[in-house]
């Protein structure tokens, strides 16, 4: 994984090494719903908008699974807010995505992400 910068806040360091670090060192309720307010808004193209940190943790779970390297290509950092463009190299290519997070006392508040969803799936994400 090509690194974030040091603007970046600690909760994205630790967000982007735990989707790095594959799946066998993933735990849906350790490290990442610690990064995590309890009612997180997430909205993506597949999932829909939805509300909930423990069901986040627990849909990401396939793209960690499948994810086997993340470059960083450009990230923007304010008081409250980051986004983030990445490629992820999924099974069957590399996937953009496009990251915009706020935050609230240290955690993630809101997650909304951008890719192009029929790309993604041939790729090999679910």
């Amino acid at each position: 994984m090509s690194p974030l910068s040091k603007a970046a806040p600690d909760v994205l360091q630790r967000y982007y090494r735990i989707l790095a670090a594959g799946i066998e060192a993933f735990d849906p309720d350790g490290e990442l719903r610690t990064l995590l307010v309890d009612d997180l808004e997430f909205e993506g193209p597949i999932a829909g908008k939805r509300t909930g940190a423990a069901g986040f943790c627990q849909g990401v779970k396939g793209f960690i699974a499948t994810v086997s390297d993340l470059e960083i290509i450009q990230e923007v950092h304010g008081a409250d807010g980051s986004a983030i463009l990445y490629d992820a190299r999924m099974p069957a290519g590399l996937v953009r995505l496009a990251e915009f997070f706020r935050f609230d006392n240290g955690k993630i508040s809101t997650l909304r992400i951008h890719y192009d969803p029929a790309d993604y799936v041939r790729q090999g994400g679910r």
